[in-house]
């Protein structure tokens, strides 16, 4: 096992135990929009649903600037072996906007900033 195997083990055995009442599952829901049929005036779309689980938080006072975050806004931790997509700006989770995602530099976790919709 790598050091990347390692580290997503030792974090997932953290979500089983240590950290068990901080994480919650969740939805993550993808609307991705088709091209324009001008025959029938209709654009398709195709919704796709992944389900994953995560510590759910609040950014630091510091980070908030009430333009790119919000103090409203929600920080989710997730690790990238569970989830099965990356999540994208503009997909929902729970009912939330995913505004931005980030990446840790091992390439384990996922830092998605939520918005209410």
């Amino acid at each position: 096992m790598g050091l990347r195997d390692d580290l997503q083990a030792d974090i997932a055995a953290a979500f089983d135990e240590d950290l068990a009442d901080a994480v919650r599952a969740f939805t993550l829901t993808r609307v991705t929009t088709g091209e324009y049929d001008p025959v029938t005036g209709e654009q398709t779309s195709t919704t796709e649903t992944f389900s994953g689980r995560g510590v759910f938080g609040r950014f630091k006072a510091e980070q908030v600037d009430n333009q790119h975050i919000l103090a409203t806004d929600e920080k989710l931790t997730v690790l990238q072996n569970e989830l099965g997509t990356a999540p994208a700006d503009g997909d929902d989770i729970d009912g939330k906007r995913v505004m931005t995602v980030g990446q840790d530099p091992a390439a384990t976790s996922w830092t998605i900033q939520l918005r209410d919709a």
